[in-house]
């Protein structure tokens, strides 16, 4: 039985004016429809004319039923990762050029947003990484990532030397310039661009992808997502390396630091417009079978 929705919150790309337009449209669609709208902070400065409530960040998913980010998949990350703990759905509006993520266009705004709001949706749900540096035996640092975390040389020509374990098994030892774990959602992201595999989405499964290892036969490999991966480093010297978890980076990794990493036991909500079709998405955004007419 689809959710009856309330309190929306808005999410937008706050570094592009353009995105003012819809933002504007998209307030007065829900307002007129009698939805209250909660507005991230500082997204505020591109509406016009309309008095709605705005909020942290990080406190929008505990005032809202529903969220919707609007701008690319960027910005629908930083939602996603602000909203996790919340149990709450998430849709994507597409301002940007790509996006994988963000399904509905401006044109199609009013029509697809209606639909959803009376229950004509398709859901999914997207597990995200959580990140732990350990060092000297605690957590210096924690983070959650929807696409990938990367553990990667940091302002240094030289290539980093990782082990990786899975479970707590060796799997391999590798001088690289780094190492992409992405989730399914994260394999048409930076996994892909390294020559990582696409996933579909709603696979149980991680991929690890290297970066430019030292050893060609160092590939891509696919593991079920309960698994625990372990990265630390064999060096004998000090390195310069970073981790990052989608656009958070978290410099200053030393050699003496492990880098644990496992799927988070709370997904995000997806809603989709009815006939979502993840192929399709493919065929579009990565320009597949142009000439092919069914």
């Amino acid at each position: 039985m689809h959710t009856t929705f309330k309190t929306v919150g808005i999410i937008g790309r706050l570094r592009d004016p353009s995105i003012a337009t819809t933002l504007t449209a998209l307030c007065g669609f829900l307002m007129q429809r009698h939805y209250k709208v909660v507005l991230a902070k500082d997204s505020e400065r591109f509406i016009d004319n309309l008095s709605v409530e705005t909020c942290a960040l990080n406190e929008i998913g505990q005032r809202c039923d529903l969220i919707i980010a609007a701008g690319g998949d960027g910005t629908f990350l930083s939602a996603a990762r602000a909203i996790v703990d919340y149990d709450i759905p998430l849709i994507g509006i597409n301002l940007g050029r790509l996006g994988f993520l963000v399904d509905i266009s401006p044109n199609d705004l009013a029509d697809k947003l209606q639909a959803i709001l009376h229950g004509h949706y398709t859901e999914e749900h997207r597990y995200l990484l959580r990140a732990k540096i350990i060092r000297d035996g605690r957590v210096i640092h924690e983070e959650t990532a929807v696409n990938e975390v990367v553990v990667h040389r940091w302002v240094t020509p030289s290539m980093i030397e990782i082990i990786t374990k899975i479970n707590g098994v060796f799997l391999n030892s590798q001088r690289s310039d780094g190492l992409i774990v992405s989730t399914p959602t994260g394999s048409t992201a930076y996994s892909l661009s390294a020559g990582g595999p696409i996933l579909y989405p709603s696979l149980d499964a991680l991929v690890l992808v290297p970066l430019n290892p030292h050893t060609l036969s160092n590939r891509p490999i696919v593991v079920h997502d309960s698994a625990e991966i372990e990265i630390s480093f064999c060096q004998t010297k000090q390195i310069n390396a970073q981790v990052t978890c989608d656009h958070i980076e978290i410099p200053d990794v030393l050699i003496s630091d492990k880098i644990f990493i496992k799927k988070d036991p709370k997904p995000i909500r997806i809603l989709h417009p009815e006939g979502h079709d993840f192929f399709q998405i493919l065929r579009n955004k990565l320009n597949w079978s142009s000439g092919y007419h069914s």
